[in-house]
C-alpha cells in the first residue's frame, strides 16, 4: 500500500509539474518562429487560408514563395502579399505554378525556389493546398478519393519529403534558429461526420506521418520541427465548392460548427505556431476535439475506456521523454543518418 500511495504522490506530482511548465513555456518561451528576413514557401496560396497566411508573414518581414495551379490567382495573390510587405524594400516574392497532386512535382518545385533564394533552401514551408469534394461514400466514384489522397495527402507528403531531403542532407547547415515544416490537417482528423469519406483518410493520414517524422528528425543534427494545423470551417472558395456537393445529413451535422474568415485562421495559427506549438487549433470546438483524440470513436466499454484515456496522460509523462530521449542519444552516438547501415 505504502507503495502505491507513493507512486500515485509521483504520478501526480508529475502531472502537476507538467501542467506548471508548460504554463510557465507558454508566458515566458517567446517567438519560437520568427520569420523576419526568413523565406517561406507556402502551398495553396492563391486564395483562402493559404493567401492570408502569405499576407500575414509578409506583414512580419518574410520573404514569401507562392505556390498554386492558377497563374492569374498566383498573379493577383503576389500583388496583394507585396501590398503587405513590413519592409517592401528589402523583401522579396516569387510564385511557381505548380499541381500538388501529380508524382514527383516536389523535387524540381523546391529546386526552383533554392534558385531563386541565392542558392538557400526556405527557412519555412507551409502546405496548405488541399481539397474536399463531399459525398455518401457508397455514392461517390473511387477516383474521387484517389484523387484528395493526391492533394491531400501525398500533396503534402511529396513537399515534406523534398524539403527535409534538403535541410536534413549531411552538408546542410546547423543552425540554431530551427526549420519550420507546417502540415494543415483538419478538425475532421480528429472527428469526421459523414459526408466526408473522400477528404478524410488524408487529413487521418497527415496525423500519422506529422507523429513519425516529429520523431525522425531527431536523429538529425539539423534543427527541424513539424506543426500540425487543424482548421474547422473557413469562408473561403473552397467552401463555396464542398457546398455544392455537400449531402444534406453533413450540412444538418455542421450547422452549429464556428465558420471562420481566413484572415482569422490565419491569424490564430500563426499565433500558436510562434508559441511552439505541435497541434495547433484555431478555434475551442478544434481544440476540445485535440484533447479528446478518441473523438466519437465507438468504445468497446465506456467506463473503461473513458478511465484508460484519463490514465494514459499521466503515463505519457514518463514514457515520451524516454522515447525521445532514446532517440537522440542513438542520434548523436550514431551520426548522421545517412551513414547508418540499410
Amino acid at each position: 500500500m505504502e507503495l502505491s500511495w507513493q507512486t500515485a504522490q509521483s504520478l501526480a506530482l508529475a502531472f502537476v509539474t507538467s501542467v506548471f511548465a508548460s504554463a510557465i513555456m507558454g508566458l515566458s518561451g517567446g517567438n519560437q518562429m520568427p520569420v523576419e528576413g526568413k523565406t517561406v514557401l507556402i502551398t495553396g496560396a492563391s486564395e483562402g487560408m493559404g493567401l492570408s497566411v502569405a499576407e500575414q508573414l509578409s506583414a512580419k518581414g518574410a520573404n514569401i514563395i507562392l505556390v498554386a495551379r492558377n497563374v492569374g490567382k498566383l498573379e493577383s495573390a503576389i500583388t496583394a502579399v507585396q501590398a503587405a510587405a513590413k519592409n517592401p524594400s528589402t523583401q522579396r516574392f516569387h510564385y511557381i505554378s505548380a499541381d500538388v497532386s501529380k508524382t514527383d512535382y516536389a523535387g524540381p518545385l523546391v529546386a526552383d525556389a533554392i534558385a531563386w533564394n541565392h542558392g538557400r533552401s526556405p527557412d519555412i514551408v507551409w502546405c496548405v493546398a488541399g481539397v474536399a469534394t463531399p459525398g455518401l461514400f457508397v455514392d461517390m466514384d473511387m477516383s474521387s478519393m484517389r484523387y484528395h489522397m493526391d492533394v491531400n495527402f501525398y500533396g503534402t507528403a511529396e513537399m515534406s519529403h523534398a524539403i527535409l531531403r534538403e535541410w536534413l542532407a549531411p552538408n546542410a547547415p546547423i543552425e540554431k534558429q530551427p526549420k519550420h515544416l507546417i502540415m494543415t490537417s483538419s478538425v475532421v482528423a480528429l472527428y469526421t461526420i459523414p459526408g466526408y469519406a473522400a477528404y478524410a483518410p488524408g487529413k487521418w493520414a497527415l496525423r500519422g506521418l506529422a507523429d513519425t517524422i516529429s520523431q525522425e528528425v531527431m536523429l538529425y543534427p539539423q534543427n527541424v520541427k513539424v506543426h500540425v494545423v487543424h482548421p474547422g470551417t473557413i469562408l473561403s472558395p473552397g467552401l463555396v465548392h464542398e457546398n455544392l456537393h455537400k449531402p444534406e445529413i453533413t450540412k444538418i451535422l455542421e450547422e452549429s460548427d464556428p465558420e471562420q474568415k481566413p484572415e482569422d485562421v490565419a491569424r490564430i495559427a500563426i499565433n500558436g505556431l510562434e508559441k511552439g506549438e505541435y497541434f495547433v487549433t484555431v478555434a475551442f470546438l478544434g481544440t476540445l476535439m485535440k484533447w479528446g483524440v478518441m473523438g466519437g470513436s465507438f468504445r468497446n466499454n465506456w467506463v473503461l475506456d473513458f478511465f484508460g484515456a484519463w490514465l494514459v496522460q499521466i503515463i505519457w509523462i514518463f514514457v515520451q521523454p524516454d522515447l525521445h530521449g532514446k532517440i537522440r542519444k542513438y542520434g548523436k552516438k550514431h551520426g548522421h543518418p545517412s551513414t547508418y547501415k540499410h
